[in-house]
């Protein structure tokens, strides 16, 4: 009865942590400098109306949300395609899924600790997840240059 079951097998889909001893303060850190990044690319591409939020403490889905919008199902793509390129290149992280790219309406970006939503005008209003994560903390995104002449 022992052949169809081995104890000793290899977990390689664990991942290992360099440090035995790593404290939930970086984590989030490191995934708010990630949602951060995430923002940055998506303003590049002209992205509308970016939202941060800090969900952690109030979900285990993930610690952040980005919620943002493009205008056009081609500036959805062209987003959630900036977005993939600028984390790989800055974090040397892909998402582990993405969803809804080849519609182009809302597009679901997860990267575990962070998930990303560019949504269409219409799919961002529909849906209005702001107002069912109300309870969430707002991160405030820095200023650019290029916002100094615009008004709030």
């Amino acid at each position: 009865m022992t052949d169809y079951f081995q104890g000793n097998l290899p977990l390689k889909s664990v991942s290992v942590a360099k440090s035995a001893i790593r404290s939930p303060e970086a984590e989030t850190e490191s995934s708010g400098n990630l949602a951060l990044t995430i923002a940055e690319a998506a303003s590049d591409r002209k992205a509308g109306d970016i939202l941060v939020l800090r969900v952690a403490d109030v979900s285990y889905l993930a610690d952040y949300f980005v919620m943002l919008t493009g205008y056009s199902k081609v500036q959805v793509r062209a987003i959630a395609d900036a977005i993939e390129a600028q984390v790989a290149s800055d974090w040397q992280r892909r998402p582990l899924r993405t969803e809804g790219k080849a519609e182009g309406s809302w597009v679901l970006q997860d990267y575990g600790d962070v998930i990303v939503h560019i949504m269409m005008p219409k799919e961002r209003e529909f849906y209005n997840l702001e107002a069912f994560w109300v309870h969430a903390e707002r991160i405030p995104l820095p200023k650019s240059d290029e916002d100094e002449g615009k008004p709030t």
